[in-house]
């Protein structure tokens, strides 16, 4: 298994509005090859910064077929608007990938 997450650092007053650009998305990741699970997780508010934490959350059945999926027609159209909604958070997602080594 494979877990990749992108972490968003969402502007205070923005989390609704980038919940609902993740909720209408085009998104065919239940028709590829190798996919498991999808979820976008709200993560803590930090006042100081101002901004929610938010982190997207694939799992996969290996590394290959994310990297597959990567590079696939798929990607480039669920990402084609992606620079739209930059005014919503601050800074780039952070990309961080897992190969499992243990679970249950």
């Amino acid at each position: 298994m494979y877990i990749a997450m992108n972490r968003f650092r969402v502007q205070d007053g923005s989390e609704e509005a980038f919940e609902n650009v993740w909720k209408n998305r085009d998104s065919s990741l239940k028709e590829l090859p190798g996919f498991v699970e999808f979820h976008l997780l709200r993560g803590p508010h930090n006042a100081d910064e101002n901004y929610t934490l938010y982190a997207s959350h694939t799992v996969w059945r290996s590394q290959d077929d994310f990297i597959a999926w990567t590079k696939s027609e798929h990607f480039r159209n669920a990402h084609k608007n992606a620079g739209n909604n930059k005014v919503l958070y601050l800074g780039p997602p952070q990309f961080e990938g897992f190969n499992v080594v243990e679970g249950a």
